[in-house]
């Protein structure tokens, strides 16, 4: 028997790897990592881009959201100023009506302890005629008065304008009446004396007619009726 034939069956070693095939799976290697690598980079890239154009979008929408604040704010500190001098309006004519009512407490305390106080009050008014501002039937009171006086003197009507003299003295006009009045007066003249769509809506702003029925009144007249 031949062994020689067995040993020729037997497996072979596969064969040594050259260097040449080292280099080549170390190639093959470094090539796969290098693709990962970018993969990997591009992913980062891609989510950073996506973060910035995010943060972009929340930055602008912050911008604009604080403008619109920046708004609110002016317009709350206008309106606090409006307030403001309203109320320091308010408070001044409230001052000058308590001015005045003391001087009218003086006047009738003084007269009722001489008996007179029934005979030297002038005037009561009509409670369902209210007043469109403070002070109003006051002021035309007192207006009346001074056109008296002035008539009276001139016609020399002397104790008459010694009276009314005496009343004007001792009650000063709120003021109120003829500032309203004049500034109506200077809308009119602003606008050339006519009654025009700008000088309307002034009109309606403040509650004041610019027509007698149908019929269309004149600035004079406007005036007149009102003031």
């Amino acid at each position: 028997m031949n062994f020689e034939e067995f040993l020729d069956d037997e497996p072979k070693a596969p064969p040594a790897a050259t260097p040449a095939d080292e280099e080549t799976a170390e190639s093959a290697d470094e090539g796969v990592a290098a693709e990962d690598s970018i993969d990997v980079q591009k992913a980062v890239v891609e989510a950073l881009a996506a973060e910035k154009a995010e943060q972009a979008e929340t930055i602008a929408a912050l911008r604009a959201e604080n403008a619109e604040l920046r708004k609110s704010i002016v317009e709350l500190k206008k309106n606090i100023s409006e307030l403001t001098d309203r109320a320091e309006s308010a408070k001044k004519q409230m001052l000058d009506q308590k001015a005045a009512l003391e001087k009218v407490g003086d006047v009738l305390a003084t007269n009722a302890d001489n008996g007179l106080s029934n005979k030297v009050a002038l005037l009561d008014r009509d409670i369902d005629v209210p007043d469109r501002f403070i002070g109003e039937t006051r002021d035309h009171v007192l207006e009346v008065v001074r056109e008296a006086c002035d008539k009276a003197e001139a016609e020399g009507r002397l104790r008459r304008a010694q009276l009314l003299e005496g009343v004007l003295a001792a009650n000063e006009p709120e003021g109120t009446l003829a500032k309203k009045r004049a500034n109506l007066e200077k809308l009119f003249a602003d606008n050339g004396n006519i009654v025009s769509g700008p000088v309307i809506a002034e009109l309606e702003k403040i509650g004041i007619s610019h027509k007698n029925g149908e019929d269309y009144l004149l600035p004079a007249e406007i005036v007149k009726r009102n003031y």
